[in-house]
Formats: C-alpha cells, sequence, structure tokens
C-alpha cells in the first residue's frame, strides 16, 4: 500500500481511547523490551492499558510478559490474556514454540486486523502496539487502517541506528501518524563496580536527531543486565518501583508519553521533507 494512495477509513476501536505505536527502523534496538516496559509502567501508574505484539513473525511478547496460553473466545470475540496488569494478544499465543510462520502480506493484515478488531480489548486508556521493525508494507498497512494517537520510534545512540530511525520518522510523517518522540535505548552503562556513566554505542544522537527532525525526545533507557533479565524470565523491570534505577528510566518514559499525549491534544505529523 503506498502512502500516496487513497487511504482506507481508519475506525475506532471500542473502549480503547488511544493507541500508542512502537516502531523503529530496523530490528536490534530492544523494540519489544521497550514496549513491555512501557505498557507495564503505564498500567503501575493506574492506568487500563493493552499490549499488542504486531511483530508476528517474532512474537516475543509472551517470553517478555511471562505467560504462553492459548486465549479463550466468547462467541466470535477473542479474549485476551492478562499479565502484570496488562492485557495481551500475541500470536505466540496461537502459535507457540520454534515454528516459524510463512505467510505474505495479504494474510498478515488480516491477522493484525483480527487483533485489532475481533479482540475482546475492553475499556483501555492505552494500547500499546509493538510493531515488527522496519517501514515495509507491513507497518504501512498496519497504521493506515489503525486510528494511531501517536507513535514512539526506538532508536540507539549509533549512526546506524540512528540512520534507520529517521527512516521511521519519515514513514510515519508519509502516513501522517503523529510522533510522540524519540526514545534512545541502550544509551548507557552504569559500570558496577565504579558507578560511572559508559557509552556504549556513542553518545547524544538521539536527543540531536529528535532536535534536528523536529520532533520530542522522550529519553535515554539504561544498557543493564537487570533490563535483559526481566525480559528473559518475564518479570519486567518496569515491574520495581522509580526508586530502583534501572526501572525509574522506562517509568519516567511512561509519564513523558502521558504528558506529550495530554499536552498535545490532537497531534499533528511533524513538517519534515519528504524526498524521493
Amino acid at each position: 500500500m503506498s502512502p500516496n494512495q487513497p487511504q482506507p477509513p481508519k475506525l475506532a476501536i471500542p473502549g480503547v481511547r488511544n493507541l500508542i505505536a512502537v516502531g523503529s527502523g530496523k530490528g536490534g534496538v530492544g523494540k519489544t523490551t521497550v514496549s513491555v516496559n512501557l505498557a507495564v509502567a503505564l498500567a503501575g501508574m493506574g492506568h487500563k492499558v493493552g499490549l499488542m505484539d504486531a511483530d508476528v513473525y517474532g512474537p516475543n511478547v509472551p517470553l517478555m510478559m511471562g505467560i504462553n496460553q492459548p486465549p479463550a473466545s466468547v462467541g466470535e470475540r477473542i479474549q485476551p490474556l492478562e499479565q502484570h496488569g496488562v492485557k495481551l494478544m500475541s500470536m505466540g499465543f496461537l502459535n507457540p514454540g520454534d515454528r516459524p510462520l510463512v505467510w505474505r502480506g495479504p494474510m498478515l493484515h488480516s491477522v493484525i486486523q483480527q487483533f485489532l478488531r475481533g479482540v475482546d480489548w475492553g475499556e483501555l486508556d492505552y494500547l500499546v502496539i509493538d510493531l515488527p521493525p522496519g517501514t515495509g508494507d507491513v507497518q504501512l498497512t498496519l497504521i493506515q487502517t489503525a486510528p494511531i494517537t501517536g507513535a514512539i520510534v526506538v532508536t540507539t545512540p549509533s549512526d546506524v541506528s540512528l540512520e534507520d530511525a529517521r527512516k521511521a520518522v519519515h514513514m510515519f510523517h508519509q502516513v501522517k501518524v503523529p510522533i510522540l518522540g524519540i526514545v534512545e535505548n541502550m544509551s548507557y552503562l552504569v559500570c558496577p563496580h565504579c558507578n560511572e556513566r559508559i557509552d556504549v554505542f556513542s553518545y547524544g544522537g538521539g536527543r540531536r536527531t529528535a532536535e534536528q527532525m523536529n520532533v520530542n525526545f522522550l529519553g535515554e533507557l539504561p544498557l543493564h543486565p537487570e533490563v535483559r533479565i526481566g525480559g528473559d524470565s518475564g518479570k519486567p523491570i518496569a515491574l520495581h518501583d522509580s526508586s530502583d534505577p534501572r526501572a525509574s528510566a522506562f517509568i519516567q518514559l511512561a509519564r513523558n508519553t502521558t504528558q506529550q499525549i495530554a499536552r498535545a491534544g490532537p497531534l499533528k505529523a511533524p513538517s519534515i521533507e519528504i524526498t524521493d
């Protein structure tokens, strides 16, 4: 689906107030880690939250949330699973184990629409959508048919990641999805011996890119073994309270995201020159 083609209507999802798309220009930047911890942090703030795993080829949400079982259904409505106060839907619940999915675009489009509109999400303040990495037709199809409140672009400080993050910002702009901001994941490592900050993947690239592209910078997230352990064990680090420095950055990301939505009201896509 080309961004220049007439777009289908974006029908609201009953009961869901805000849809937050979390995307990245490339894989390997920790996008699902950000999505999971954002959803858990929002729930910890008292919001009603859902997390939809749209990365159907690599659905990691079941592992990171510590739950993997077939969802029930009532009539034709799928009942989402729930863990850590977050309602969940993922292809990993329907296709568990290591079996790969070999699907073309139309099949993928159909299952994503089923996840959006065939799941009984109930009343939600925020539905976080973990998009597949990249900027291909799958992502365009999803965000052109869902009424996205705004998008978060995940990057690391490295130049390679930032180059792809800029492509993701351009993609959201082309399909008229407002940008909530850029978040820099794996931003720094705190030495466990001397407590000094180590900038493993360079420094400040996410903030500079946000400023250059006239979008909000949502913060820096640490590179820490406990973040990885939390994801592998199904106990996301954001379950800890803000007194834990390993969790506080993710909790602040959730606060910054809600503040950006509340402050901006009806968001507009940033003014960025698009070149062929």
